[in-house]
């Protein structure tokens, strides 16, 4: 059941009344093996348990972070897109979706999308727009698809092409809530010349800890997530047309430097970003 607050009630203030700090939160424990400063102890402690099962799990979090970097630069330099709608937009840090875009094309609009009320106070304070574009924050579910869409309509035209960014966020939801058809419904609202954006947990026989790691969190963390193996990650994409090289390592995604250098390490973070023709 939702809380009531009385309309007269300071939003900050009704926000932080739902910070649940007595419980491990994904957000947190991402910013903190990020080098944030936004989280708890229980968070630290977590993180640590964590990482002691998955030793390499701040790399593959760095990579998710610098493949969203290099994901947003070539949607704003190479394919035109002027628009994100990024759901699941976790604890501000450098780098956010909203500064890379409007670093090259400052009249760029984005809207944030986060059900996380530390995530939501941190966002509306920190991630502030250009003069020349627009940042929104929308406190919603990513299950809310009708809701996200009519919300984040007052900022985007959806008549123009739009990048969904969904970074990390569809492992929280199981199997039995059919992910592909929640994608779906946000990618059949999106006009040609959109592209999706997407990476995700996987679970692979060569990486035995990252299993164990996930048990712990699912055990002990809110909220629960799902691996899925690197063919189920594709599977997000179907019926879009992929750009080069496809679903892969978050690290080894178009990386930097990456010509006549060794490869780089490969992460239990699998993404891509793919074009809606």
């Amino acid at each position: 059941m939702t809380e009531h607050i009385p309309a007269t009630d300071d939003p900050a203030a009704a926000l932080r009344r739902r910070i649940d700090t007595l419980r491990p939160h994904a957000a947190r424990i991402w910013n903190y093996w990020l080098g944030g400063g936004d989280y708890y102890e229980v968070d630290r402690e977590a993180g640590d348990r964590i990482r002691e099962l998955h030793p390499a799990i701040g790399e593959y979090a760095r990579a998710d972070r610098q493949f969203l970097e290099r994901a947003v630069r070539h949607l704003v330099t190479e394919a035109g897109i002027r628009q994100f709608l990024d759901i699941g937009t976790g604890l501000p840090t450098a780098d956010n979706t909203h500064e890379i875009a409007q670093r090259h094309a400052p009249e760029c609009r984005i809207v944030y999308v986060d059900n996380d009320p530390l995530v939501m106070a941190h966002a509306r304070a920190l991630l502030t727009s250009s003069a020349e574009g627009r940042t929104d924050h929308l406190d919603a579910d990513l299950r809310d698809v009708d809701t996200v869409l009519e919300r984040a309509a007052r900022t985007l035209d959806f008549t123009q092409p739009v990048a969904l960014m969904l970074l990390g966020v569809v492992i929280f939801l199981p199997d039995e809530e059919d992910p592909y058809a929640v994608v779906r419904r946000y990618l059949d609202a999106l006009p040609a010349g959109s592209h999706l954006v997407l990476s995700h947990t996987i679970t692979s026989p060569a990486m035995p800890d990252v299993d164990e790691a996930v048990r712990f969190w699912n055990e002990h963390g809110i909220p629960p997530l799902t691996q899925r193996s690197p063919q189920a990650v594709t599977r997000f994409f179907d019926g879009l047309e992929l750009l080069e090289p496809g679903v892969v390592s978050c690290s080894r995604w178009r990386p930097e430097g990456a010509h006549g250098a060794a490869v780089p390490q490969e992460v239990a973070m699998y993404g891509g970003v793919a074009l809606k023709k």
